[in-house]
C-alpha cells in the first residue's frame, strides 16, 4: 500500500490559491482509472480517495487540518496502517522557490520553511519520506515580495495550466515510484 497526501487548506476561501497545489493535482490523480470518489474520514481528519495503479494498493490523502497541522492525519493514518515513511509515502507540496510548472523529487530532505512539512516531519518522527515539490513560483518577483500574499493568492488562467502539466508529471513520478 502507497499513501500520497496533497498538502492545501480546506474551503472554499483556499480552493484555487497556489498554497493549494497539492491539492490540485491530487484531484487530478484521482481522476485516474481505479481511483474512488473523495470521501471525508472524520477518523484521519482527511478526504480520501481508494484505488490502485499497477495493482498496487493507493490512498491520496487531502488532510483537513489547515497546511500548519498537516502531520496530524498523516501521522494517524501511517500508524493506523503501519506503513514505513521511507517506503511507503509521498507529499506533494507547493513551492515558491520552484519554477511554476516544475517538479522537485526529493527524499529524505528538511522542511526548508514549509510548514505543513515541518508538521509532518514532527508527527513521523523523520524527514526520511518522498515527496515532490510542486513549482508556483512567478516570473515576476515583484509579485512574490510578500510570501503570505502570493501562495494565498488564486492561480491565473495561464497557471492552471501548469497545475494539469505538474499533475501529468507526478503521476509519471508515481508509477516509477511504484515499479
Amino acid at each position: 500500500m502507497k499513501i500520497i497526501v496533497g498538502l492545501g487548506n480546506p474551503g472554499k476561501r483556499y480552493e484555487k490559491t497556489r498554497h493549494n497545489a497539492g491539492f490540485l493535482v491530487l484531484d487530478e490523480l484521482q481522476k485516474m482509472p481505479g481511483m474512488k470518489a473523495w470521501t471525508l474520514s472524520k477518523k484521519f481528519n482527511a478526504e480520501i480517495s481508494e484505488g490502485s495503479l499497477m495493482h498496487e494498493s493507493l490512498i491520496l490523502i487531502k488532510p483537513m487540518t489547515f497546511m500548519n497541522n498537516s502531520g496530524q492525519s498523516v501521522g494517524l493514518i501511517m500508524q493506523y496502517y503501519k506503513l514505513d515513511p521511507t517506503k511507503d509515502l509521498i507529499v506533494l507540496h507547493d513551492d515558491k522557490d520552484i519554477t511554476l510548472g516544475t517538479l522537485k523529487v526529493q527524499k529524505d530532505r528538511g522542511a526548508a520553511g514549509h510548514n505543513g512539512i515541518k508538521s509532518i516531519i514532527e508527527h513521523l518522527g523523520t524527514q526520511n519520506f518522498s515527496r515532490i515539490r510542486l513549482g508556483i513560483a512567478s516570473e515576476h518577483e515583484r509579485q512574490m515580495e510578500d510570501t503570505a500574499t502570493f501562495v494565498l493568492g488564486k492561480f491565473s488562467l495561464f497557471e492552471k495550466r501548469a497545475i494539469k502539466k505538474m499533475a501529468e508529471d507526478t503521476r509519471t513520478h508515481i508509477t516509477e515510484w511504484i515499479t
